[in-house]
């Protein structure tokens, strides 16, 4: 068994064969999605956050709608960039949509991906501590984030509060409990990968990783899923740790889809981002027979317990939800993922 759900970047555009022409657009289809989802049994609805870009952006409102318009889907995100975030602030808003979907929400963050303009998070009040990195200072906010969902005081109560507290220093609330155990950590390395692991955090590998060995994106995806779990263990943690994997995967099933995507004869990419080599992995686009057949030979598919299918959010929930039915339907019980 294999856990399927989607993974939208939230994109929208004024193109005239754009279902998302606005933000209020993608915020509400994004919902919509999400609930048609759950209806076709998918596990999970993944969505990206990047900032100054027309795309999803502020998670915690959709997470929030999501978890209170569903039942039983994870909902979670792929990932937050950690050097935008207060980790304060962001306890408490995190807190609350866990809450309201009643322990389903699956938190993916990371240092982030390029961006938009340069050196964003300086807008937001933030900046590397001298001699460090915007690396350093988005794992530093992710190491207080985990030190604070503990849920552990450390507050000192006013001595004349508006309102009585309990004994002892205080913590933010709304806490919940079992958040810690369902936070991921985006790794497009091996190091940062091991890094996860020795603190706890589930891994989330998308479809670019740094071009550590030369080969194919798959086997060095599927060889980062392995050190993570050997240093996870190395580690001691008590708990059995999480894995997803990212794919843009399509089932060509009628006309509509060949025509979107019969042409993807897609292959294996590697190039530059941040100054690095990076190998970005191929798409899939296929009749099931044929894509059943792709899909076995990818490694890191098999290694991972959870697969993120990438939607082409700005062709609407209707196709959207298609495309995902297509995957449950026809292509993931004939590999046991179903």
């Amino acid at each position: 068994m294999k856990k399927i759900g989607f993974l939208s970047f939230g994109h929208w555009n004024t193109t005239p064969y754009s279902a998302a022409r606005t933000a209020s657009d993608v915020l509400l289809q994004s919902i919509e999605l999400a609930i048609a989802a759950e209806e076709l049994g998918a596990d999970g609805a993944y969505f990206r956050v990047h900032h100054f870009a027309r795309q999803l952006a502020s998670p915690f409102p959709l997470l929030a709608a999501i978890g209170a318009r569903t039942k039983r889907i994870e909902i979670g995100t792929g990932v937050i960039d950690m050097r935008y975030e207060n980790p304060f602030y962001m306890i408490e808003d995190a807190g609350a949509a866990d809450l309201i979907s009643r322990g389903r929400l699956q938190l993916g963050i990371s240092r982030g991906s390029p961006e938009q303009v340069i050196e964003g998070w300086r807008h937001f009040g933030y900046a590397p501590p001298e001699g460090g990195t915007d690396a350093d200072m988005g794992r530093r906010h992710a190491e207080v984030f985990l030190e604070l969902l503990k849920g552990e005081g450390f507050a000192r109560p006013n001595p004349r509060p508006m309102f009585p507290n309990p004994p002892g220093p205080l913590r933010l609330e709304p806490h919940s409990p079992g958040l810690r155990d369902r936070v991921w950590w985006g790794s497009a390395s091996n190091a940062t990968a091991v890094w996860a692991a020795t603190h706890g955090m589930n891994l989330q590998s998308s479809t670019l990783k740094a071009d550590e060995s030369g080969e194919p994106f798959h086997v060095q995806q599927a060889r980062q899923i392995r050190v993570f779990r050997s240093a996870w263990a190395e580690a001691g943690h008590a708990r059995e740790p999480r894995v997803s994997v990212s794919r843009s995967i399509f089932a060509l099933m009628d006309d509509r889809d060949r025509a979107y995507f019969g042409r993807d004869e897609s292959s294996d990419q590697v190039g530059l981002i941040d100054n690095t080599r990076a190998v970005f992995g191929r798409s899939y686009a296929a009749e099931p027979d044929r894509l059943v057949e792709q899909l076995r030979k990818d490694e890191a598919i098999a290694e991972a317990d959870t697969l993120l299918l990438t939607v082409p959010n700005t062709l609407g929930v209707e196709y959207n939800a298609h495309v995902i039915e297509s995957i449950l339907t026809h292509v993931a019980p004939a590999l046991g993922w179903r």
